[in-house]
This record gives C-alpha cells, sequence and structure tokens, in this order.
C-alpha cells in the first residue's frame, strides 16, 4: 500500500518560503546606475516608425504587488505620450545617436502635474523655457554662484522645467537641463552634481543628505540615477530629491512636504520622467 503524504499545514508552507534577500545599502560613492523598467509604475509603448509619439501608461493597481489599492499613496497622473521626433530621427538611447541628443522638444518631455495638482507659477517660464536664476532657486545663497559658473563651463543649452503641489502638501520641481553631447551630460551628473554622499550643491531646504538605494522597479533602462533623502533630524519640511541622466539631458527632480516625503510618489514621479527621457 502506499502512504499518503500528510498535506503541509500552514506553518510548514511559510517556513518553505525562500527567504527574502537583503536590500544592499547604498554604497558610500556616487555612482551612474544603468537602470531597468518600474513595471510598478508605467510601461512605453515602441515607437513605431519615425515621427511617431509613443504612449506611456499607468498598469492597474491590481496587477502591481503590493500597490493594490488606491490608499498606496500613488498620484493619478494623465496619460503620458512622447512627443513625435523630427522625421529621420534617432531617439537619444539609438545606438545611432552619438551624441544622445534628444530631438524632440524638451520642454514636451517634462513630466506633467498629476491631476488635482496646483502649477508653479514660478516654473512656467518663457514659452516653456525657464533661466538658469529659475534653476538656481533651490539651492543656498553661497551654491549659486558655483552652480551657475558650472553650468557656463559645461555649455548648458536649455533648461525646461515644471513644478507643483499636491493636495497632501507636497511640493514637487522638475527640471530639464540639455547640454551638447551625452558624454558632457554624464560628466555633469557623475562628477558636478554629485559628490562623495551627498549632492555637490547644497539645496536650501536640507542640511544633511543620505544616499537612497531605489526602489529596484524604479529603475529605467539606460537613464542614470543618483538620489538622495534629507537626513534625520530634518526641520520642518524633508527633502527627497535626484538627478537623472539620459542622453544629454540631465533632471533634478526635488520633493518637500512637511512632516516627511513620501517615498512612493517620489518613485513614482522619478520614474515616470526617467520613462519619457528614454
Amino acid at each position: 500500500m502506499t502512504d499518503q503524504q500528510t498535506p503541509p499545514t500552514t506553518d510548514e508552507r511559510a517556513e518553505r518560503q525562500p527567504t527574502p534577500l537583503p536590500v544592499r545599502p547604498a554604497t558610500p560613492r556616487p555612482r551612474l546606475r544603468a537602470t531597468l523598467r518600474w513595471a510598478a509604475a508605467a510601461f512605453v509603448f515602441a515607437v513605431v516608425g519615425t515621427g511617431t509619439a509613443s504612449g506611456i501608461t499607468l498598469m492597474d493597481r491590481t496587477d502591481v504587488p503590493g500597490l493594490a489599492t488606491r490608499s498606496d499613496g500613488r498620484w493619478d497622473y494623465p496619460e503620458l505620450v512622447r512627443p513625435p521626433l523630427p522625421s529621420g530621427s534617432p531617439g537619444p538611447l539609438a545606438p545611432s545617436n552619438k551624441a544622445g541628443a534628444h530631438y524632440a522638444d524638451l520642454r514636451a518631455l517634462v513630466l506633467p502635474a498629476p491631476h488635482g495638482a496646483i502649477p508653479d507659477p514660478g516654473l512656467k517660464g518663457d514659452d516653456g523655457w525657464v533661466t538658469t536664476k529659475d534653476f538656481m532657486a533651490p539651492y543656498t545663497g553661497e551654491s549659486r554662484p558655483d552652480v551657475r559658473q558650472m553650468l557656463v563651463d559645461n555649455g548648458l543649452r536649455h533648461i525646461a522645467a515644471r513644478g507643483w503641489t499636491t493636495p497632501d502638501g507636497t511640493h514637487t520641481r522638475i527640471y530639464l537641463l540639455q547640454f551638447d553631447t551625452a558624454a558632457v551630460a554624464e560628466d555633469v551628473l557623475g562628477r558636478q552634481f554629485t559628490g562623495y554622499a551627498e549632492p555637490r550643491y547644497r539645496i536650501a531646504e536640507a542640511d544633511a543628505y543620505a544616499l537612497e538605494e531605489p526602489f529596484p522597479e524604479a529603475r529605467v533602462n539606460g537613464v542614470s540615477l543618483v538620489d538622495f533623502a534629507e537626513a534625520k533630524p530634518y526641520g520642518k519640511e524633508q527633502l527627497r530629491m535626484a538627478y537623472l541622466g539620459a542622453g544629454d539631458t540631465v533632471a533634478m527632480i526635488t520633493q518637500t512636504r512637511e512632516g516627511g516625503a513620501a517615498s512612493i510618489p517620489f518613485w513614482q514621479t522619478v520614474t515616470l520622467q526617467s520613462e519619457l527621457l528614454a
């Protein structure tokens, strides 16, 4: 007679589950990180033919493990569409695009505000472009001359920006800085904006910073990412910030909120902006 095996109990099944791998701590030296797509927030339809826009849509919440309800803190962004490329122009990460140039209008690559947010009137700019002075506003007064000189030395071409405040009080600012080539942008991101374990130029809202390891799903292929959070004890507000690098463009994203800047909308914003730049 064949012995029947007793089904495992709930406790026994739990014991057989694989032990999650520990999260790798952030290394003390910031580095440019080749990144993967965040399936938890968005996906990109492939560009079909030259001059055709591609769409980026949010996945259903029920499709995202651990983020299945509307109480997870994510914001309701509009459907995103990349602007069309000029006829015959490659994307910024195409092998044929040696300079990593974004041929699409940079102003159309700035992430739009989520539904219900109040636009930041200080970042409307002139025809969508903002000045170097506008970009330097978040930095401390002593940092601004150095930031300005660094941008001049590296041949900054354009700055596009957008900002908003959501009903929960989070203030978001996004700046896209375009340089002549991807090599220049990579140097600006890796050696100019970021230093040893903290930003090289201090943002006024924060006194001390800590490198953070991104959500694994927040990584977008071909986009470099260095991110920081204001270290405790912080004051009335907490700052989260990230620098992105994609082709000839560097993005700076900051979020501040009284009592602490939430991580989920921050990483959602970082990921969707990365998708638009890739």
